[in-house]
């Protein structure tokens, strides 16, 4: 593939509406000898930065028009940008017309998807935060990249100025800043479809629009296969996903991660990050097989989530939600595990881990429970949307429904299995006693068998536990079941015909029972 000397770079054109580290673009541009074309705010911050540039009206002879909807819409700016140099016609047509070569374009478009989130924003703040010429300007260079360096992100600024120095600025590299550039415009235009799709008549907003349209970024990481060896998989990240999620966690060390490493790390990401205290969690097969949270020392409460089901830890992922310490790390090591995530590691940690070649260690830079966004899942012929569950239970919005009231340590345990339950496959029950899980359900097709799992798990240790129920208890039997399996306080929904009967069942084994008036099924 050709390649562009930095002689070759004689005029860019820049017109950001994201300045970031803009001025020392353009002034490395111009200490190469190239020549700068500006518009509007642009070109009045390069000046103010004493960066010579040319206003694009004078070079076009056509003043910025109409509040600055029309300015760069002239031959003489596209006929610059996408004239092919080896084209004798074009070449000719640009020779007659008194157009000039564009080799470069720095181009970022009006922030809508900002505009219109903003409270207030009316149809009209949507209309003129659409970009017209920014598009047409970064199309039409993607277009003819064969010629024509494209640059639309800021991050991108130190790739091109290292590629002239180094005449590396490839036809590959040129395709690649333009593959960006396209995916740039796309994503820009789905929103703007997105947006005015679920406007009704009177200008209100509708939650979910029409024509729905979301872009994913594939990652660098290469997936050895998908869910199984005959699936091909790789991992894309959601770039209007809100807050940290996990293609935002770096991986310090081990082999590459799995397609369901990834699965199996996010759901364990997703409950500690749920869990204000101290806490441990380990998932397998994406569900958790042992929690603990706030019951000694890091080391103390992950020996206790592993002790919790160590048979399913076996192989799992480990999430935590603080430092990882030299005297955790060194309990891990003792036993496989393929994932473990936390917010920091210790020198002393990571020392140890490293003796684990295979170990995959995440950082995540936050550990902070997410709070909005949407969550997907592909359906033959279609998609569901929803929003992400992110509720989190306030106590004073319980309501005590047997005659016995729980105990505080009764209540901190159901409202901790509360957390785990909202996290493990429907249906699910979840057996805690003292900030530890004892025994999981989950993903049973009725309530009475997840019950029944859950307390063969727990063994003889659930005698005195709480239980955490996702949904309500459709009949008398599943309480009747963790009853006799030895829990002492239930937290569940409520809602169903039936509460009347559970409620009773109840007071007969002399349960306390929690109603939280809001259910987590989790399919």
């Amino acid at each position: 593939m050709s390649s562009i000397p930095a002689t070759s770079i004689k005029q860019a054109l820049i017109s950001v509406s994201d300045k970031t580290n803009v001025e020392a673009f353009a002034r490395a541009l111009v200490e190469r000898g190239v020549n700068i074309l500006s518009t509007g705010g642009t070109a009045k911050l390069l000046r103010a930065a004493g960066i010579e540039c040319r206003d694009v009206s004078d070079y076009t002879g056509f003043p910025e028009m109409m509040d600055g909807r029309v300015k760069t819409l002239n031959p003489k700016v596209h006929g610059g940008i996408l004239a092919r140099r080896d084209n004798d016609g074009d070449l000719a047509s640009m020779a007659e017309h008194g157009i000039e070569q564009i080799d470069l374009v720095c181009v970022n478009l009006y922030p809508f998807r900002e505009a219109v989130a903003k409270e207030g924003c009316t149809v009209d703040d949507a209309i003129e935060n659409i970009d017209i010429g920014g598009p047409c300007m970064v199309r039409a260079s993607a277009k003819n990249h064969k010629f024509v360096t494209i640059v639309v992100d800021p991050a991108d600024y130190d790739v091109v100025i290292n590629a002239m120095d180094t005449n590396a600025l490839s036809e590959g590299v040129r395709r690649a800043l333009a593959t960006k550039a396209f995916a740039h415009t796309a994503a820009y235009d789905g929103a703007i479809a997105n947006h005015f799709s679920a406007l009704n008549p009177d200008s209100s907003k509708r939650k979910f629009p029409d024509i729905f349209t979301r872009q994913f970024i594939k990652t660098p990481d290469t997936l050895r296969y998908g869910e199984n060896p005959h699936q091909d998989g790789a991992f894309y990240a959601d770039i209007e996903d809100e807050g940290l999620s996990l293609a935002d966690c770096e991986v310090l060390q081990g082999k590459a991660m799995s397609y369901n490493n990834i699965a199996d790390a996010d759901a364990a990401f997703a409950l500690v990050r749920d869990l204000n205290e101290e806490a441990v969690v380990i998932v397998k097969h994406a569900n958790p097989c042992g929690v603990a949270m706030g019951c000694g020392t890091q080391a103390e409460i992950y020996e206790r989530a592993r002790a919790a089901d160590s048979v399913s830890a076996f192989g799992g992922i480990a999430a935590f939600n603080r430092e990882l310490t030299a005297e955790t790390a060194k309990l891990i090591a003792q036993t496989f595990m393929e994932v473990v995530i936390a917010p920091g590691f210790t020198d002393e940690a990571r020392a140890i881990l490293k003796e684990r070649k295979n170990l995959r260690l995440l950082f995540a830079p936050s550990i902070e429970a997410v709070t909005g966004g949407l969550e997907f899942k592909r359906v033959s012929g279609g998609l569901l949307v929803q929003e992400r569950d992110a509720h989190i239970l306030d106590r004073d919005a319980c309501t005590v429904v047997t005659k016995r009231a729980p105990t505080e340590a009764e209540w901190n345990d159901m409202l901790f299995a509360w957390s785990v339950a909202k996290h493990v496959k429907s249906n699910a029950i979840v057996f805690v006693k003292e900030g530890v899980t004892l025994g999981v359900g989950a993903g049973q097709m009725n309530r009475v068998s997840s019950t029944r799992i859950a307390a063969h798990h727990g063994g003889d240790s659930i005698q005195g536990s709480a239980v955490a129920s996702d949904a309500f208890f459709p009949f008398r039997d599943g309480v009747d079941a963790l009853a006799d399996a030895g829990a002492k306080a239930v937290i569940q929904p409520g809602g169903s015909i039936r509460d009347d009967e559970v409620i009773a069942a109840a007071n007969e084994h002399g349960l306390a029972m929690i109603f939280t008036g809001i259910r987590h099924f989790k399919h």
